[in-house]
């Protein structure tokens, strides 16, 4: 695949002069904003379909690859429910080949009496987009006769207008009782804290959610137990500005020492003194700690040096070692770090200062000098009494932590009242509103039911969650999308599958874009999948990165293998993570579990920092993952097409607990040439619950016995 055309020098500043007139004349007006996409992952009904593919559904849910298409006979009508009576403006349809020479658009309220809004005998067919006006709840288009020999098709069909919801949704407000506020006056700090670590110790699917917030000042004597769904952020513009003498802990206690599901809580934008020297945060996935001054030393490990699964550390600085101990995996970006013990497989490293040489497999240490593209997550704080965002700037090839050094950091800051201040209750709706009228999201603590998607459709929208904020799509559609735009931040929050079956979870930019977003990418920052576990959940994909040069920096995909509504088809979802866009990039990327692919690789240029994955322990046996003739779905594919990809510290590990005689022909497969490359692999089977006969491809030795040893290729091809 050529590489896709960059806007030219010319072209750009043009635009750019454009602009600048369009402020800079006399009169120019604030322009309005435009109408809201109301059909967008709405109920949609049809006369007919072609077949099982092309159904009605396919019209309205933003995919450009996917559409519904009729039988081959006149006439014919697909229908879509808005869900609310809005005012009209446009309706916009995306013809297949097979499209209409004569139709109707028809409105109705109450789906039953139809008036007509616009009428042709010459539909050209392509897109045609349609100025209308009414009232109506529903939508329809009525073909009275083909232009072709076959049925009528739509790749999408659009409706546009306003809901009429009320008056301009306020920016700002007050954060919810479930953000609580400390300063150092604050009286019974620690039984607060105490108080919400006791409910949420053990909680790992519990609807509870919270976040502390310390504003700058020096907090003495503390000891932050973080529990499920817990964050504890300091509101500091540097994590010098608070202070805990004291410690930030996890620890696995609740597990019988055993930290594998010390799941979904952070800590952020905090210096830490701790009171023995070395603090503890014995953690694995979804779990990062951010933006963290620790005047110590820090311990990954849970006491009595308990089993743990693997984690995240960026931008923070820790003065002594940082002791890895029993973590089996961990991924350090741009830090600063004491020095580095120990490790069990794959500990990654990409510009950390102070980490450990680079000797993958004996030590497994992948050390890489600088991260190619990085920008820190947006984090809230208090500029005197007002809260702001911060938006941390992009860095290129950077080394250490972005704050420090006597340096201001490079960015810029959103006050609050530009958020709208999302709670729970809050609608789809509502949110959508708010985002067309020109707010950012702030989400504060809770969960959060969606009856249709969530749009985030203008260029550099802020959505930040607070205490694990979690979203739940009702009735199968996508709970969040991202437009073709540049510089929208998603951070912060867990997406969480419902029972209906959804196409995906989260969709970052529109299927076959080719638009460049190299100057402006979005970023994906603690955005969690999960499917299953906290009741049925079902989706075909968790997230689909369609969008050129989009950063995702640590995410976990996990379809659960515990908890409730868990079983191989009860909480069924082929793939985790799909890519294809270009010039994209992961780092710290954890997915795990997926019926088959866990991650698909289509775009060129892609690059991997740090991958983790285990393959989904129920299989009931070798037929339910068998590909064709391969056995078993690599967890990590890069298409035959691809040109160029690559990939540093990966690992993939297989638990059949089911059965224990399932074999996995290999962890990673991609096409031999000279452009894919990977560094450090490795394939384990853990207590020899099932079996790797190779690493990638063919190549690599197997896995054998119960003794847990990986079997690792340093360089491939």
């Amino acid at each position: 695949m050529p590489p896709r055309p960059r806007p030219s020098l010319a072209a750009a500043l043009a635009a750019a002069l454009v602009a600048a007139l369009l402020v800079l004349l006399p009169g120019s007006t604030t322009a309005q904003a435009a109408p809201v996409l109301l059909s967008q992952g709405r109920p949609a009904t049809a006369s007919s379909t072609e077949g099982a593919g092309t159904p009605a559904s396919a019209a309205v849910d933003g995919d450009n690859g996917t559409r519904w298409s009729s039988q081959f006979a006149d006439p014919q009508w697909i229908q879509v429910d808005l869900g609310a009576t809005a005012q009209l403006s446009q309706v916009v349809l995306r013809w297949e080949t097979a499209h209409a020479r004569a139709y109707r658009i028809e409105l109705s309220t109450d789906g039953s009496n139809w008036t007509t809004a616009h009428s042709t005998t010459a539909g050209t067919g392509g897109v045609q987009t349609l100025d209308i006006t009414g009232t109506a709840r529903h939508v329809r288009v009525y073909g009275t006769e083909r232009a072709t020999a076959w049925g009528y098709s739509l790749w999408e069909f659009q409706v546009y207008g306003t809901t009429g919801t009320g008056p301009t949704l306020p920016g700002g407000g007050d954060l919810g009782p479930n953000v609580i506020v400390f300063d150092p006056s604050t009286p019974g700090i620690q039984a607060r804290l105490d108080q919400v670590f006791q409910q949420q110790e053990s909680a790992q699917f519990g609807s509870g959610r919270y976040q502390f917030l310390f504003k700058p000042g020096t907090y003495n004597g503390l000891n932050a137990q973080i529990g499920f769904y817990t964050s504890i952020s300091g509101l500091g513009l540097s994590p010098d500005d608070t202070t805990i003498n004291g410690d930030v802990t996890v620890d696995a206690g609740w597990f019988n020492g055993n930290a594998t599901q010390n799941f979904w809580r952070s800590a952020e934008n905090l210096a830490l003194n701790p009171v023995n020297g070395t603090d503890r945060w014995a953690v694995s996935q979804a779990a990062p700690f951010r933006r963290m001054h620790v005047k110590g030393g820090l311990n990954l490990a849970p006491n009595g040096y308990g089993w743990a699964s693997g984690g995240y550390i960026a931008d923070s600085k820790i003065d002594g070692q940082v002791g890895n101990y029993s973590q089996q995996q961990w991924y350090t970006r741009d830090s600063s770090i004491g020095g580095w013990s120990n490790g069990v497989w794959n500990q990654v490293f990409s510009g950390t200062q102070g980490a450990p040489a680079q000797g993958f497999p004996n030590p497994p240490y992948t050390t890489l000098d600088t991260t190619p593209v990085s920008r820190e997550k947006p984090f809230l704080y208090l500029d005197g009494s007002e809260y702001k965002v911060f938006v941390p700037a992009k860095r290129v090839n950077a080394r250490g932590t972005s704050w420090g050094n006597g340096t201001a950091p490079q960015g810029s800051s959103i006050p609050l009242s530009q958020f709208y201040v999302v709670k729970p209750g809050a609608s789809a709706a509502t949110i959508n509103q708010a985002v067309t009228q020109g707010l950012h999201l702030l989400f504060t603590p809770g969960v959060y039911h969606v009856d249709r998607t969530i749009q985030v459709n203008r260029p550099g929208t802020v959505v930040l969650g607070l205490g694990l904020a979690t979203i739940v799509p009702d009735n199968g559609v996508t709970a969040m999308k991202v437009g073709d735009v540049d510089g929208v931040r998603l951070a912060g929050f867990l997406i969480d599958a419902g029972p209906v079956n959804s196409p995906s979870l989260l969709e970052i930019g529109p299927a076959g874009t080719t638009t460049d977003h190299a100057a402006d990418p979005t970023t994906v920052q603690d955005v969690f999948i999960r499917v299953g576990g906290a009741g049925p959940g079902r989706a075909t994909v968790g997230m689909v990165v369609n969008n050129h040069d989009t950063i995702v920096d640590h995410t976990w995909i996990w379809r659960a293998d515990h908890g409730d509504g868990v079983g191989w088809e009860t909480n069924r979802s082929d793939y985790g993570f799909r890519v294809n866009g270009d010039d994209v990039l992961a780092t710290g990327l954890f997915v795990e579990h997926f019926n088959k692919y866990d991650v698909q690789w289509n775009g060129e240029r892609g690059r991997t920092i740090f991958f983790q994955n285990e393959k989904a322990y129920d299989a009931p046996n070798q037929a339910a993952i068998q590909n064709g003739s391969i056995k078993g779905y690599a967890a990590y594919q890069v298409a035959d097409s691809v040109e160029v990809h690559e990939g540093w510290g990966l690992g993939s590990y297989c638990y059949y607990n089911v059965d224990p005689t399932i074999r996995q022909e290999h962890g990673f497969q991609a096409p031999v040439r000279p452009g894919v490359r990977f560094h450090d692999l490795l394939v384990v089977s853990l207590g020899g619950n099932g079996q790797y006969e190779h690493v990638i491809n063919g190549t690599g030795a197997p896995t054998s016995g119960t003794s847990t040893v990986p079997s690792t290729i340093v360089s491939f091809p």
